[in-house]
């Protein structure tokens, strides 16, 4: 029997909660025996799953309330993105469980009494949902009994599709071609322009998807040291590549669809090299221009994708690029602005320029002008 005394509050509880993962955290792991390590990974597993589905019932009930109004969001997603810190990815992952939950009673108390992973949890969630609504309670009893026997994923894969075409031949009439409601693609931009995309895709999506991923992943030649992951990388990029300047994209307000590659002025000079001076300009707009994309990566920018260094250098080199230079006056550069047009022209009648006029590039020590590259369609 457990000497462990249970909470008797909901604030006991999560302090609790807090003072076991912190010393779990902080604990050495090196130093415990392997058998140790193992209980921990288990334990912590079982522990992820009754954690998912305590989140799921507190945000279930704050939505229901409207608890978020008091904090002047809009949605539940909204203040979990605001009031705890989560991007919003994590934040639709949250909402979505709240639907699953609701929708599948049998799988978030096998969650909640930390007896099924998540994830497991998730993929019959999506499997079961596919069925008619009088028959999911009966198919989620089934497939997580069996997953507690022991079943693996493959096995239960085999019974849901029994499970699911009997219930075809007791509905015949049932559309066959139901839809995917738990069909999602989700591309979050981290920093610098990275991307993370997860999703969950329709038999035919995931086809269609692993046809054109194969054909353009293959080795480039006995030399090619990329993994199976880092070709499939490739073989997207190349894909969009090839679908934005085939023209097969429908326009959008009468344009074609144009891919945007912010490149600050600081790397297209890079291009053609520069001096010291330069090299000082641009390591210092190179830092200002790392903030821009911080800015947009988090707050969706104008759908642009903010490019420095070797990035912007390969992308530059476009033949199919055509480049927009866009700015904002800075009217506190005025002053150095015209010191400099008038150093200029002296230069230019090889006249010597005053001594004290500014160096030139003083003038362009204020925030850069945004340079936007557009891929337009070969025609």
């Amino acid at each position: 029997m457990s000497s462990v005394v249970p909470p008797a509050s909901a604030d006991q509880a999560l302090e609790m909660l807090t003072v076991a993962l912190g010393y779990l955290a902080e604990a050495d792991a090196t130093a415990m025996t392997a058998e140790e390590q193992a209980r921990c990974l288990r334990v912590l597993e079982r522990a992820n799953s009754t954690g998912i589905a305590a989140r799921t019932s507190v945000l279930s009930a704050f939505a229901a309330g409207r608890g978020y109004s008091a904090d002047a969001d809009y949605s539940p997603r909204a203040w979990l993105i605001h009031k705890t810190g989560v991007t919003k990815g994590a934040a639709v992952g949250y909402t979505a469980w709240v639907r699953r939950a609701d929708e599948h009673p049998r799988m978030q108390a096998a969650m909640a009494a930390g007896d099924l992973p998540e994830s497991v949890a998730r993929i019959l969630c999506q499997w079961t949902s596919r069925l008619p609504e009088d028959q999911r309670d009966a198919a989620d009893d089934k497939l997580v009994a069996a997953a507690l026997a022991g079943m693996s994923l493959q096995d239960l894969a085999e019974l849901f599709g029994e499970i699911y075409e009997q219930s075809r031949s007791e509905s015949p009439d049932e559309d066959e071609d139901g839809v995917f409601d738990d069909r999602a693609v989700r591309l979050i931009t981290t920093f610098q322009g990275a991307g993370v995309m997860t999703g969950d895709l329709t038999p035919e999506c995931a086809e269609a998807v692993a046809a054109v991923l194969d054909a353009l992943s293959a080795p480039a030649d006995a030399d090619d040291t990329r993994t199976r992951e880092q070709r499939y990388h490739d073989a997207l990029q190349e894909a969009m590549h090839r679908l934005t300047a085939a023209g097969l994209l429908p326009e959008r307000a009468g344009q074609p669809v144009k891919v945007w590659a912010h490149i600050s002025l600081a790397d297209l000079l890079r291009l053609d090299g520069s001096s010291a001076l330069q090299q000082e300009w641009t390591a210092l707009v190179r830092a200002r221009w790392a903030g821009h994309r911080a800015a947009a990566s988090e707050g969706g920018g104008d759908s642009g994708a903010w490019l420095d260094g070797e990035a912007a250098e390969a992308i530059a080199c476009d033949a199919a690029m055509a480049p927009i230079v866009t700015g904002d006056v800075n009217v506190d550069a005025l002053e150095d602005l015209v010191r400099l047009c008038v150093e200029l022209d002296r230069h230019r009648r090889q006249d010597p320029p005053a001594p004290e006029a500014s160096p030139a590039w003083e003038a362009l020590e204020q925030p850069a002008l945004p340079v936007g590259r557009a891929v337009r369609p070969a025609r």
